[in-house]
Order: structure tokens, then C-alpha cells, then sequence
């Protein structure tokens, strides 16, 4: 067992951090497409 196995940083789920960073980048790409929705609306 090598030291960086007994000495962890973080003991949380990893699966849960995943989902948080696909939200998030998810979230963002969204607001992106909807602002440019709206441009694309208010400029016809």
C-alpha cells in the first residue's frame, strides 16, 4: 500500500462529484443556448 492510499484527501462518492460536474456544464451549455435563443428572437 503505497502512502497516498493511507492518507486519502476526500472520502466522498465519486459518482456524486460526477453528477454535480455534468449538471453544472449541462446547466451552462442550457443558458447558453437559451441566450442565444432570445438574440436570435429579439433580432428578427
Amino acid at each position: 500500500m503505497n502512502t497516498f492510499e493511507k492518507n486519502v484527501q476526500s472520502k466522498r462518492n465519486d459518482s456524486t462529484d460526477s453528477g454535480v460536474g455534468f449538471a453544472v456544464s449541462f446547466g451552462f451549455f442550457a443558458i447558453l443556448f437559451i441566450i442565444a435563443t432570445v438574440v436570435e428572437y429579439v433580432t428578427r
